[in-house]
């Protein structure tokens, strides 16, 4: 059954927990495995964590935090960071993690979403487009390693080129609204979505409840993701780990019904 969730999307960053702003400029927020803890009492939909560390400094992923982290995780998880082979995810799975993130990987080797699909099953293979734009006419263009690099590519046509190579999922995160909490890129969004019949969740925006709810009424079965929502609270963005309770969600989801 698909349905709308709320996902917090934790960030690792010399083995702390972050929080960027355009990709840049990481405030350290907390301990990750004890935010964690702290999102497993407030019943969450779904975890994402990425290690931003990995994959600029070609680094392996640390199975030992991965390990650790989903040991503590009551709810699904995802993670990426770092995945560059099927081996890789292959063993990210087998240590209980229900979904694996590829970016870069996916953007400099396509195939290896087709094959990741066959080895553990497309439901665990999400593809991440980091999206900044570009230029007067502000193009969307996917970039990778931080947003260091770009692609050249157009994430309308690679989200519909991965769904035929058999990811799973797609995460839509826009680079220029990481941190600003100013709401989300709907038109990309809507663009997305009207590519692609793949589950879809938006990251890179969303500054109140108020976002999510918009989001969701919008698109009805999509991810909201979000990171200083759910790491800040108030207008001095004071570090405080959130989530909206069961009647805020209620609110939220409105419309939104279960599909199979």
């Amino acid at each position: 059954m698909l349905r709308a969730r709320i996902i917090p999307c934790l960030l690792i960053h010399e083995g702390g927990l972050v929080k960027t702003t355009r990709f840049g400029d990481p405030k350290y927020v907390g301990d990750p495995i004890n935010a964690v803890r702290i999102l497993n009492e407030k019943e969450v939909d779904e975890l994402m964590v990425v290690d931003i560390d990995a994959s600029p400094h070609d680094r392996e992923p640390n199975y030992q935090l991965i390990a650790n982290l989903a040991n503590e995780c009551r709810m699904p998880l995802c993670y990426g960071g770092g995945v560059k082979t099927t081996g890789q995810i292959e063993r990210i799975i087998a240590l209980g993690v229900e979904k694996v993130a590829l970016s870069a990987a996916a953007v400099e080797n396509p195939q290896i979403v087709r094959e990741a699909a066959r080895r553990v099953g497309s439901q665990s293979v999400v593809v991440v487009l980091d999206v900044k734009r570009f230029g007067l006419l502000r193009r969307p263009e996917i970039v990778t390693y931080n947003a260091t690099k770009r692609s050249g590519l157009d994430p309308v046509e690679f989200a519909r080129r991965v769904e035929q190579l058999g990811a799973g999922e797609i995460v839509l995160n826009n680079v220029d609204r990481d941190g600003e909490m100013k709401g989300y890129d709907k038109d990309l969004v809507r663009q997305i979505r009207n590519a692609t019949s793949l589950p879809l969740t938006a990251l890179g925006g969303a500054g109140s409840l108020d976002d999510i709810r918009d989001l969701i009424a919008q698109h009805h079965i999509i991810g909201a993701a979000a990171g200083s929502l759910f790491v800040f609270k108030g207008k001095y963005r004071a570090v405080l780990i959130n989530y909206p309770n069961r009647e805020e969600k209620r609110a939220l989801f409105g419309n939104a019904r279960a599909m199979p």
